[in-house]
């Protein structure tokens, strides 16, 4: 399958730039994840940007985070990454388990560098057995490569971490914080079984208000 599409192309040709694209598409595209290029800065990262597709063809974009070692390469051409626990909405594996094409984008934003991955959802499964390496998933997503290749980092700003979400599950338990959003009161009826009356062991509910005051003061 070739890498650019016909409307990509067309671009290409208005600014001149077709020459250019090929070349750089012979220089740092691969479809096969490289052990030394590639691997060492995918597997150090904790956080990556995951694009979908629904049925209906509308994309949307989502940020995972995690510990370091987030996504795990399989192989040369497979990846895995978990599935936490979240609002419920489950648009990124709905979308995954219905059009299965997906893109990965790896930033580090303090050196920087970043990586982007095309691939194929192969499974999202509560059985795989690299539940054991994510404490705390919901499920593991599986996937094919079919493209990776480095980016241009020129546009990133350069930022420092501060610290790890407080968010991340227990390496050893799974275990995490309660949420300030499951203990918003227009919730409380519709949380999961396993959240039901938390809310109060956590400081008690919230109006919506409260809630955007907590975000607006860097809490969640």
């Amino acid at each position: 399958m070739a890498f650019y599409t016909e409307n990509q192309r067309a671009v290409q040709e208005r600014f001149d730039s077709r020459p250019l694209a090929d070349s750089v598409e012979q220089a740092i595209v691969a479809d096969t994840i490289d052990p030394e290029m590639h691997q060492p800065f995918l597997e150090s990262r904790d956080f990556f940007f995951l694009s979908t597709v629904n049925a209906e063809g509308e994309p949307t974009v989502s940020y995972k985070g995690g510990d370091v070692g987030l996504v795990t390469v399989v192989d040369p051409t497979t990846v895995a990454f978990p599935i936490y626990d979240g609002n419920g909405m489950f648009l990124s594996v709905g979308n995954l388990e219905a059009t299965a094409k997906f893109g990965m984008l790896f930033i580090d934003f303090e050196t920087p560098n970043r990586i982007r991955v095309q691939a194929t959802t192969r499974s999202t499964s509560a059985d795989d057995e690299l539940m054991e390496r994510y404490p705390g998933a919901l499920l593991i997503v599986r996937a094919t490569v079919t493209r990776v290749f480095l980016n241009c980092a020129r546009y990133i700003h350069k930022h420092d971490r501060v610290e790890q979400s407080p968010y991340v599950p227990d390496a050893q338990t799974g275990e995490q914080p309660y949420p300030s959003w499951k203990r918003i009161d227009l919730v409380q009826d519709a949380l999961r079984p396993d959240d039901q009356g938390k809310a109060e062991e956590a400081g008690g509910v919230i109006t919506m208000e409260d809630y955007g005051a907590k975000l607006a003061a860097g809490q969640s």
